[in-house]
């Protein structure tokens, strides 16, 4: 029988704490302009240099968490986020929080790292993605319902993130140490998949730009051009964190059903219709109708477009490097947001996102379909009509020691020699008779 599925808890945990920023982004944004002696530029500036920070942890520490160990670098990454967070939370001296922005950032996507490359590992490691995006949307909920009522300033949205990575230092014990990676492994084994992988790490960041272009400027939406109090925007947010966990539960539970292709490419397409909506927003309906869908899919599709990088190396290398280049255009949406939105108007910038995503939807939907039929994974032995054979025995209840772990690494093929001469079957029929016959070599087997 099979082992029953476990969830990786500190992965999920960590995971968590990694994605909150760029969750909470909108309010950080927000705070540093109304709290701080900064433009709205300016704010989204620094919402942009949090995030590019974030990103370059991943392009640094992908190819090394094997080598320096994941709870080493996890607690590098979640002591960053304390220190950068809360001393950036603490001051309001613009540059200590600027400086302090980056090193949570730093931490934050060292975080994400380790998370995203244990995930890579796992059995299914669509189904730990999708509890990890649960996790931070109830988190990221509650943040948005909580900091209205803890008054003006920018340093309660920071506290939160400092807060969640130091409640997350504890679960760190569970995750392994370094492991030794002989060089001739690593020069073996380059990246699989590689005009796909490539193709999926072009097109995130242009994804991702999109996305957090209106998630950075969605705060100062609702607050100048529907007319809205922060804590109404706050309650639009928690409630559209809210269907985002519904989204999350959905995907979770539909899988693999319908592919990834369906879920990337059409989910994308609604979101860029979500996007000009809540960007031409004019009251609290359009508001909340366009915040909410667009956060109810948005989940989803990320946790598609995750399983998709990580079923392609899984060893995770190509869901570090997809999620670092998602995280560059990440990075990059608080200030194209707010430049676009100051030149022509929060409902332009709304339309010039929702064409860019429908054709960056065009090479990811591709993508998904060129390595939907075929084994993703090493040691997936591949069936006539193109399915694993590995994925349909478990279908059916073979005992797991009948077929390799999907994932688990190829057997080499060996050759074994026989030296000795083969003997006629007839002539040693009719030499020994047909009791000696029994015992020629290669006989005996029934």
């Amino acid at each position: 029988m099979f082992a029953p599925r476990t969830t990786p808890w500190p992965l999920v945990a960590l995971f968590t704490a990694g994605y909150l920023a760029p969750y909470l982004l909108p309010t950080v944004v927000g705070r540093l302009d109304a709290g701080l002696p900064l433009s709205a530029t300016q704010a989204g500036a620094v919402g942009s240099a949090l995030l590019l920070s974030s990103a370059a942890a991943g392009f640094v520490l992908a190819s090394r968490v094997e080598r320096i160990g994941a709870r080493a670098l996890a607690r590098v990454g979640l002591l960053l986020a304390v220190l950068g967070y809360g001393g950036a939370a603490l001051t309001g001296s613009v540059p200590a929080v600027v400086f302090g922005a980056m090193v949570g950032g730093f931490g934050s996507g060292t975080a994400t790292t380790v998370a995203a490359t244990r995930i890579a590992a796992q059995r299914d490691p669509h189904r730990a993605s999708a509890l990890g995006l649960l996790a931070v949307s109830a988190l990221a909920g509650t943040v948005y319902l909580t900091v209205p009522h803890l008054g003006a300033g920018h340093g309660q949205p920071l506290a939160a993130i400092a807060l969640t990575a130091l409640a997350v230092w504890p679960l760190t014990g569970r995750l392994p140490g370094p492991t030794a990676v002989p060089h001739t492994r690593r020069q073996r084994e380059p990246l699989p998949h590689l005009r796909s992988g490539l193709l999926l790490a072009a097109a995130m960041p242009c994804w991702s730009l999109a996305q957090n272009a209106l998630w950075g400027v969605s705060g100062r939406i609702g607050l100048t051009q529907a007319h809205l109090t922060e804590a109404t925007v706050g309650v639009v947010f928690a409630a559209a964190l809210g269907t985002g966990l519904l989204g999350v539960l959905g995907a979770g539970a539909l899988g693999a059903r319908f592919g990834r292709a369906l879920p990337i490419g059409a989910g994308t397409a609604v979101i860029a219709g979500c996007i000009a909506v809540s960007a031409s927003a004019t009251g609290l309906a359009s508001f909340a109708a366009g915040e909410i869908a667009w956060n109810t899919f948005y989940p989803v599709v990320l946790s598609y477009l995750i399983g998709l990088a990580a079923s392609l190396d899984p060893r995770g290398r190509w869901a570090v490097l997809v999620g670092s280049a998602s995280s560059l255009g990440t990075a990059a949406g608080p200030l194209t947001g707010s430049v676009l939105s100051a030149q022509a108007g929060f409902p332009v910038m709304g339309a010039v996102l929702a064409v860019g995503l429908l054709v960056v939807a065009v090479p990811m939907t591709a993508v998904a379909l060129h390595t939907g039929g075929r084994p993703l994974l090493p040691g997936a032995v591949r069936r006539r009509g193109g399915t694993p054979a590995a994925v349909v025995a478990a279908a059916t209840g073979t005992p797991t020691g009948a077929v390799p772990r999907v994932g688990a690494p190829e057997q080499p093929v060996v050759e074994i020699p026989v030296d000795a001469p083969a003997v006629p079957a007839r002539a040693a029929y009719d030499t020994a008779g047909p009791r000696r016959a029994g015992a020629a070599p290669g006989a005996g087997a029934k």
